[in-house]
């Protein structure tokens, strides 16, 4: 008996039931393949990622895997994306929309960047879209409305800019949208008032303008209105102020108007932050406010109220009000009860009622106020009477302003308890008695005001020991003494250090030099006396300086060039004398200088400020001279010598006889000592050159100053400069060692300058050869200043310049050629060695006062060897063609003949020698 087989059955439910399960495979498949996709792309959009996140987004595990996705559990989807606070920047995928599972998307806190994609739309699961703190630009994209599920729109501090959608009235979810510090701009659209499910509204720093819709008083589930850096206007709606779920409303820095509601504090019981700061709201505080016992802030300064300040004794969670510069108070002696109800506010931290019309005596109870106090502004209002005891208890205390008011007595000195304090107001008051020394214990002290305060006594050298302090006024008061030198040591004074209108007397102390970082310097009015110590010229960072009134004698230092930074200068009424520094003229930075009423004497200054009389003030100066005609002044003529007696008369002729006589034998002997030699022997002392260092010659030029540029050349520059050891004025040629060469000119001119003197060759003063501050080297050549420039100014004078030169006639051409022939023919014929100049040009040719002509600029010099002169074709000596272009060195033939006919061919003057062609 055999085994049966069962013939194959077929069964169409199993077959429909085996199909479902290989198509659903399949879709399963597919559909997390387009989330691979689409977070691939998503990847591909990074531009930046230091923290190298994306680099684990790789096919080595399931992307479900990748850092930052979280995927639903049933269908492997991803559900959450989470990439917030990585650094990272570039754009967003639009194939973000084919993350159809997506239920929350984490972007904040990035450097995402362009438009944010349209398709985040077709996300019609998402509930959370966080992308704030990016930089997205364009407008939110209108199809977001389609993420109908959206519970939280996060796009705040963003680049945004367009109108807010329409469409966003159809959200039926949102219960958070964040949308301020963008730059949004139109209108609220009334259709968010459709948002019913709304608790939050975010729309502060953006360009939003005209009026709340109506239809935001149907948001009744509100509990944050921000509105506040916008250009809202009109009046709020009164049936907003009936949303009693509301716990912030802030619309401050807008342009709102109208009366506060008076049942304000009863329609809005659950208020715990309410700010209208600077708008223009009138009228007085409801009463009403005082039932506001959440009440946390309160911000009601800039605007218009009036009225008295209702009692604030129920706020017992108040932790700031603010509510300076209205119109505040009503000139009755209770005007301050409301800072007494303050004391149930145990938590208190700020306290601000300046610029009001609050009058009466300070209460007692201020000094019983929470010990968290930090902040207490009283001041530009209209209180009297002292400073109450106790005010020591207020120890967390840190800036107390009382300044403008009526406030007398004497100043507490438990002042000086009050350790943490870091600004003191005491200003415009009526004060008597000293200062407290207990105050130089306020070592956190970054301001003190006691200016006008009518104190006497001296100033406390306790106060050195603030060494915090910014800023120190102790201006318009009676006090006597000197200036204690310890100020001077509070190297942190960088904004105002004011002791003008007192009776201070004594020098200024050379210790002012330290306060290198002070702005301004006041101390006009006093019986200061003494010299302006030049150590003030450390003060570098000084822009507004003031020393007048005082005693101050002498000149005014030199070293006040440095302050290059200044914008006012005072100082007038005073006994300095001497001439006024030409250095005012180079400070671009200044604007005012006020030099009057002092004994300045010689001629005032032309360029720089000198330039504007209404900037300038030299009056009560009774020996000045010359400046523009708008300073008034008589020009600076020489007196004519009065008559002389003839005993006089018979003396300077005696002494000019014996000069003509010595002049005459001296011009004997150089006559004869040439005669006898035919070569220039320079004397015994002829190399002993003056010394100069770096510092003079910077000091010299005043720091090598652009105003200051005679020239440049090809190793470089030329200044004008006044050496401090006699007066000179000399030319300083400046190496610049970093252009090739430049060393080598250097040795070559002072190899040729060293044993050569000649009346047509400039003078070399001296050398130098060192480093400067930077440690690089620094070498520099001293010449004699000729005041009429270089030849080629008067040949081929600038258009650009502001000097006009005048024209050299036939004769004065024929003059300076033959003075450059005499210097080329000492060169060539009458030195111990030969020298070829190798760069004659106009250029290099100096004219004196007298229009006498120098030859300079030894640079490219060459010594010749002893047989050049006979041997032409030499050609160890042969010099190849150097200097400037389109100007031959010296040949061999005609370097010696036709010297001069070679000069006159630069000035123009053609005559014939038998070498003149060859010689070019």
């Amino acid at each position: 008996m055999g085994f049966l087989v069962p013939s194959p059955v077929f069964c169409p439910h199993a077959f429909v039931l085996l199909l479902l399960c290989f198509t659903s495979s399949a879709l399963s498949i597919g559909r997390n393949e387009t989330d691979r996709l689409a977070l691939l792309d998503f990847k591909s959009k990074i531009t930046h990622d230091p923290l190298g996140i994306m680099r684990l987004w790789n096919s080595s595990i399931h992307f479900c895997q990748w850092f930052g996705v979280t995927c639903s559990q049933k269908h492997q989807r991803v559900a959450v994306l989470d990439l917030r606070s990585l650094k990272l920047s570039g754009s967003v995928s639009p194939y973000i929309g084919n993350l159809s599972f997506l239920r929350n998307l984490y972007l904040q806190h990035n450097s995402f960047s362009h438009e944010i994609p349209a398709q985040i739309g077709h996300l019609h699961r998402l509930q959370i879209l966080a992308l704030h703190n990016n930089s997205f630009t364009g407008e939110i994209p209108a199809s977001m409305s389609s993420s109908y599920n959206l519970v939280s729109l996060i796009l705040d501090n963003n680049k945004l800019t367009g109108e807010i959608p329409n469409e966003f009235g159809s959200f039926l979810k949102l219960t958070d949208l964040y949308i301020d510090d963008n730059n949004l701009v139109g209108t609220i659209p009334p259709s968010l008032g459709n948002i019913s499910s709304l608790q939050e509204l975010w729309l502060d720093d953006n360009n939003l303008f005209g009026n709340l819709p109506a239809t935001l008083s149907k948001l009744v589930n509100l509990r944050v209105l921000s509105l506040f850096n916008n250009r809202f206007s009109g009046t709020i709606p009164p049936s907003m102020l009936n949303l009693s779920s509301l716990r912030t409303f802030q619309v401050g820095l807008n342009h709102f108007q109208g009366n506060l509601p008076p049942d304000l504090g009863i329609s809005l019981p659950n208020l715990e932050f309410f700010s209208i700061y600077s708008n223009q709201f009138t009228g007085s505080v409801p009463v009403s406010i005082s039932n506001l016992s959440n009440l946390e802030m309160l911000e009601l300064n800039l605007n218009k109220l009036t009225g008295k300040m209702p009692s604030l004794e129920k706020l017992q969670r108040l932790l700031s009000i603010t509510i300076a510069s209205n119109n505040l108070g009503s000139g009755e002696a209770n005007d301050l009860s409301f800072l007494s109800s303050l004391t149930n506010a145990t938590n208190l931290e700020e306290l601000i009622i300046t610029q009001n019309n609050f009058q009466g005596q300070l209460p007692p109870q201020i000094s019983n106020l929470s010990t968290t106090l930090e902040i207490m502004g009283l001041d530009s209002n209209l209180l009297f009477g002292s400073i109450p005891d106790g005010i020591e208890n207020l120890i967390s205390l840190n800036d107390f302003e009382v300044q403008n008011n009526h406030l007398s007595g004497i100043i507490p000195s438990t002042i000086g308890k009050l350790q943490n304090l870091e600004i003191l107001g005491l200003a415009l008051n009526n004060f008597s008695g000293d200062i407290p020394s207990s105050l130089g214990n306020l070592t956190n002290l970054i301001g003190l005001y006691l200016n006008d305060i009518n104190v006497q006594g001296s100033i406390p050298s306790s106060l050195a020991n603030c060494n915090n302090l910014l800023e120190l006024d102790l201006s318009g008061n009676y006090i006597t003494g000197s200036i204690p030198p310890g100020i001077f040591g509070l190297s942190s004074l960088s904004i105002n250090l004011d002791l003008s209108r007192n009776h201070l007397s004594g020098s200024l102390p050379k210790e002012v030099g330290n306060l290198e970082n002070l702005e301004i310097f006041a101390i006009s009015g006093n019986m200061i006396s003494g010299k302006i110590p030049s150590s003030l010229a450390h003060c570098i960072s000084l822009q507004f300086l003031y020393l007048d009134a005082n005693f101050f004698e002498g000149s005014v230092p030199s070293s006040l060039s440095t302050l290059r930074g200044i914008q006012e200068f005072n100082f007038s009424h005073n006994n300095l004398s001497g001439k006024i520094p030409e250095f005012f003229q180079d400070f671009r930075s200044l604007e005012i200088l006020d030099l009057s009423y002092n004994n300045f004497e010689g001629m005032v200054p032309f360029r720089g400020i000198f330039k504007n009389a209404t900037a300038t003030s030299v009056i009560g100066n009774s020996k000045l001279c010359g400046g523009t005609p708008d300073f008034e002044l008589p020009p600076c003529n020489f007196k004519h010598p009065k008559r002389l007696s003839l005993k006089m008369k018979i003396t300077i002729f005696v002494i000019s006889l014996l000069l003509a006589v010595a002049v005459l034998i001296t011009g004997l002997f150089l006559f004869w000592s040439r005669k006898k030699r035919r070569e220039f022997t320079p004397s015994s002392d002829g190399n002993v050159l003056l010394k100069v260092s770096y510092q003079s010659l910077l000091k010299a030029t005043n720091g090598f100053s652009s105003i200051n540029l005679i020239g440049t050349g090809s190793f470089g520059s030329v200044y004008k400069g006044i050496l401090d050891h006699n007066g000179t004025a000399v030319a300083v040629k400046v190496l610049n060692l970093t252009r090739q060469g430049a060393s080598k000119s250097f040795m070559a001119e002072c190899e040729a300058l060293r044993n050569v003197r000649h009346r047509n060759l400039v003078k070399v003063v001296t050398a130098c050869s060192g480093v400067d501050y930077h440690g690089n080297d620094f070498k520099a050549l001293v010449y004699e200043f000729m005041v009429n420039g270089s030849l080629e100014t008067w040949l081929h004078p600038s258009p650009a310049t502001d000097e006009v030169r005048g024209i050299l006639d036939l004769l004065q051409r024929l003059n300076i050629a033959i003075d450059v022939a005499h210097a080329l023919d000492y060169l060539h014929h009458q030195c111990e060695k030969q020298i070829v100049h190798c760069d004659l040009k106009p250029g290099n040719v100096l004219l004196d006062d007298e229009m006498v002509g120098h030859v300079g600029d030894f640079g490219l010099a060459k010594f010749l060897l002893e047989d050049t002169l006979d041997h032409s074709t030499n050609p160890s000596s042969s010099i190849g063609i150097r200097g400037t272009i389109g100007y031959a060195p010296p040949g061999k033939c005609c370097a010696y003949n036709c010297s001069v006919h070679r000069i006159l061919f630069h000035f123009n003057i053609i005559f014939s020698c038998r070498c003149f062609f060859k010689c070019l």
